[in-house]
């Protein structure tokens, strides 16, 4: 479908479509999307002056007292939503949120993102990252709730009969191709009912928009199927985990800077520093890329997600992978991020520790091109070889302990998150597990 992005012809295209009702989106501090729904018939209204609501009603926003927000569209955001993610026309906006003044909310997700990425055109970059979409297709229980019941026994790039979710793959990459996505590739994943979708890479900005805009298509094109869509970071015991694995690259003038046809494997210095600052500061971003109790349940030997911060161009069992992929392809790979972050933040903190390596000129220790899953402990330690952190309550010290991630996060959204995900921390350490009444009730 092509776009229009001015407002002359977003109003024809939507009168032409008879669309009724237009959703105004936007993310909170958690990575949920959030809207509200207003009749066409006001949007132009909308569009000139914003749509008010009340910013303390949505956590780690404002206080009560200074509640009055508003939702700005970006009018290169507009899509009419495919059938089978809503009944009936509707459209969406993506939004950005501005206090009551105009000026733009510093807690807002997409401003902390556009605030990082003007960071690195200061520093003369483009910023594009590539995110691989891991999910799992459930079956809904006797109350339509979901369930962790597989709805396939389907294995890596399996097929039909066994791939039971191959039409809700197709259903949903017609439907995101639908609203502008260049979908690359659909395939089943390793574990049973886990899939994949891929789409192109593009500008930070955007590629969280469409991580956001993915995980709601996926979801409704799913339920309309009578599934559920999960995109939790580990929700079967024993069975891979679902990632979201970060391709990214920096552009100058158009040319990819982390290329260089001299250099081996390709990889420019620039490269090399952005790979060093991750590295540097690989623990307090995990807070961020991986934000939940779940998603340490993921970060564990076996499964093909790593726990250990190092880099390699030969295997899957460090931090960060550099694709076989040459030339202007070139690109970093981060494998720890899960599809449960922000990613309007996810890409900020990514993007701060990268820069901070480019800016220090910090150099990464040597590839690790052996399988660290399968070394020894003391051979880890002689070459030096660092854990992830092992649970959020470890990654939300190492986070308050980075003052480079801390800044990229901004004084008021930065408070906001450590109290939230410690209370979540704190909640989860209360509760009684089945495992513990398995291990301990009879003890």
């Amino acid at each position: 479908m092509k776009k229009s992005f001015d407002q002359a012809s977003i109003l024809k295209e939507l009168e032409t479509a008879k669309v009724r009702f237009v959703r105004m989106q936007f993310t909170d501090l958690f990575g949920k999307l959030k809207n509200l729904v207003i009749p066409v018939r006001s949007l132009e209204s909308a569009l000139k002056r914003g749509v008010l609501f009340d910013g303390s009603s949505i956590e780690g926003f404002v206080r009560i007292e200074e509640s009055d927000m508003y939702l700005k569209a970006d009018l290169s955001s507009f899509v009419i939503l495919p059938e089978g993610v809503h009944q009936g026309a509707s459209a969406r906006f993506i939004c950005d949120v501005v206090n009551a003044s105009g000026e733009p909310f510093l807690g807002d997700p997409r401003q902390v993102l556009r605030k990082n990425l003007k960071r690195a055109a200061d520093l003369g970059f483009e910023v594009f990252i590539g995110p691989e979409m891991e999910f799992y297709l459930m079956e809904l229980d006797s109350h339509g709730l979901a369930s962790t019941v597989s709805y396939d026994r389907g294995s890596y790039f399996d097929l039909g009969p066994a791939d039971l979710g191959e039409r809700a793959r197709q259903n949903m990459v017609i439907a995101l191709e639908d609203i502008g996505f260049n979908v690359e590739a659909a395939h089943h994943e390793n574990a049973a009912s886990q899939h994949e979708i891929d789409f192109t890479y593009t500008d930070a900005l955007k590629a969280a928009d469409q991580v956001m805009t993915f995980k709601y298509v996926v979801k409704a094109s799913a339920a309309a199927m009578g599934l559920h869509a999960s995109f939790m970071p580990k929700p079967v015991y024993g069975q891979a985990g679902n990632g979201m694995h970060c391709n990214i690259s920096l552009a100058q003038n158009g040319k990819n800077v982390f290329y260089d046809p001299n250099a081996d494997l390709h990889l420019s210095v620039l490269a090399k520093q952005f790979i060093a600052g991750l590295l540097h500061h690989a623990k307090a971003i995990t807070a961020v890329t991986n934000p939940t109790v779940n998603s340490y349940k993921r970060l564990v030997p076996d499964f093909e997600a790593p726990c250990y911060i190092a880099w390699s161009a030969q295997n899957r069992s460090p931090l960060i992978r550099i694709p076989s992929a040459r030339g202007e392809n070139v690109r970093i790979e981060l494998r720890s991020p899960d599809p449960s972050c922000n990613p309007y933040l996810a890409f900020a903190v990514i993007l701060a520790a990268g820069l901070d390596g480019i800016e220090h000129g910090y150099n990464p220790a040597n590839a690790v091109n052996e399988n660290i899953f399968a070394m020894s402990e003391a051979k880890r330690r002689m070459l030096n070889i660092e854990a992830l952190p092992m649970s959020i309550h470890e990654a939300l010290q190492a986070l308050e302990e980075d003052q480079v991630i801390c800044d990229s996060l901004g004084e008021h959204l930065l408070p906001q998150f450590l109290r939230a995900k410690r209370l979540e921390w704190r909640d989860y350490n209360t509760k009684i597990s089945q495992w513990e009444l398995d291990r301990y009730l009879d003890y």
